[in-house]
C-alpha cells in the first residue's frame, strides 16, 4: 500500500512538471527564447516593488542634482521606447534611483521597471552612451522577466528534489543523503547558474537594441565593457560565474552589432 502511495505520489509530481511546463512557457523579447515562468505578472511586480523599497530604505540615495538627472534622462529615452515596442512593458511603472557608493560599481533591475544606479560604475560609464548601456542592460533584464525566471527554476528545482526523494525512498539515510547533495551540486552548477548566464548575455542583447533605439550609440558597448575588463579584480571561474566572461561578452556584443545599427538614429 505505501509503495502504491508514493508511486502515485511520483505519477502527480510529474503530471503537475509538465503541466506547469506547458502552462509557463513564454518567449523573451527581442531574442524569441522559450522560458518557463511560473509567476503571474502581478505577483512579479508586487515582489519587486517590495525589494526595491526595502533595498532604497537601506541606502543612502544620491543627492547630486546633475547626477540624479542624468540617470532620469537616460532611463527615461530608454524606457519610452521600451514600453512603445513592447506590450509586456506598457504596466511597468518605471523607476529610477541612484546608490551612492563609489565603492559599488553595479546597477541593478527588479521586476516592473524599478532600476537602480550605484555611483561606482560612472566612473566606466564616462558618457551617457555608456550609462545607456548599463540602464539598457538592467531594463532587458525586466523586459524579459528575468527575476520571475529565475524564481521558476529554483520551483522547479524544489520540486525535482521532493520528487528525488519520494523516488529513492527505500535507500538508506546514508544514500539519501548523498543523492540529495550530489542533486543539489548537479542542479546549481548544472541548470541555475548556466541559465543565469544566459540570461546576462540575453540583457546584454536586449539592451543593446533598446539603446540604439533610444538613439544612443550602441558602439559605446563595446566601450564600456572594454573598460570594465580593464578595471581587474578577482573573478570567479566562467563556468561558475553568473556572468559572461568579459571577452566573451564583448565579442557577442560586437557580433549583434549590425543588428543594433540598424535602428540606430542619431
Amino acid at each position: 500500500m505505501k509503495k502504491l502511495f508514493l508511486k502515485r505520489g511520483v505519477y502527480w509530481l510529474a503530471t503537475f512538471l509538465l503541466f506547469s511546463l506547458a502552462m509557463g512557457c513564454q518567449t523573451t523579447p527581442v531574442t524569441g527564447r522559450r522560458q518557463l515562468i511560473l509567476i503571474s505578472s502581478s505577483q512579479e511586480m508586487a515582489m519587486g516593488l517590495k525589494a526595491y523599497r526595502e533595498v532604497l530604505k537601506e541606502s543612502k540615495l544620491s543627492q547630486d542634482r546633475e547626477i540624479v538627472d542624468m540617470v532620469n534622462r537616460v532611463g527615461w529615452d530608454v524606457a519610452r521606447v521600451t514600453s512603445r515596442d513592447y506590450p509586456i512593458a506598457k504596466d511597468y511603472e518605471w523607476e529610477f534611483n541612484v546608490i551612492e557608493d563609489e565603492d559599488t560599481p553595479n546597477a541593478f533591475a527588479l521586476p516592473g521597471g524599478k532600476i537602480a544606479v550605484y555611483t561606482g560604475i560612472l566612473k566606466y560609464t564616462q558618457n551617457e552612451a555608456g550609462l545607456a548601456t548599463v540602464i539598457g542592460h538592467e531594463i532587458g533584464h525586466a523586459l524579459a522577466r528575468h527575476g520571475a525566471e529565475r524564481m521558476s527554476q529554483y520551483l522547479m528545482a524544489q520540486l525535482g528534489a521532493v520528487a528525488l526523494n519520494v523516488a529513492i525512498h527505500d535507500q538508506s539515510s546514508e544514500t539519501v543523503r548523498a543523492m540529495n547533495i550530489g542533486y543539489g551540486v548537479g542542479t546549481t552548477v548544472g541548470v541555475l547558474l548556466p541559465f543565469s548566464r544566459l540570461e546576462e548575455s540575453e540583457a546584454d542583447h536586449i539592451g543593446l537594441i533598446l539603446m540604439a533605439k533610444a538613439g544612443y550609440d550602441p558602439r559605446e558597448a563595446v566601450s564600456f565593457w572594454e573598460r570594465m575588463a580593464q578595471a581587474g579584480g578577482e573573478k570567479p571561474p566562467a563556468f561558475l560565474s553568473t556572468h559572461p566572461a568579459d571577452e566573451k561578452r564583448i565579442a557577442q556584443i560586437k557580433q549583434w552589432m549590425p543588428e543594433a545599427l540598424t535602428f540606430y538614429k542619431p
